[in-house]
């Protein structure tokens, strides 16, 4: 899959666990894990968004790119 996510990055530089990410944004840990494990078929901007809230960062910090060479 070309589109990279790098929801981990994002919550190791602010310290945040995954459990307290799902609960702000508004998922289940296990929907959390479907993003972060590349196994999402599309997100919500209304989920971006909440995301980028709590994160206090633009989408691009979130998702990434690549051609299909470099991802696999």
């Amino acid at each position: 899959m070309p589109i990279i996510v790098r929801i981990d990055v994002e919550l190791a530089k602010r310290k945040m666990s995954v459990g307290e990410f799902a609960e702000r944004v508004g998922l289940t840990p296990a929907n959390v894990a479907v993003l972060k494990n590349g196994r999402a078929k599309a997100v919500r901007f209304s989920t971006l968004d909440a995301m980028c809230e709590v994160l206090e960062c633009q989408p691009g910090d979130l998702l990434e790119w690549v051609e299909s060479d470099e991802a696999e």
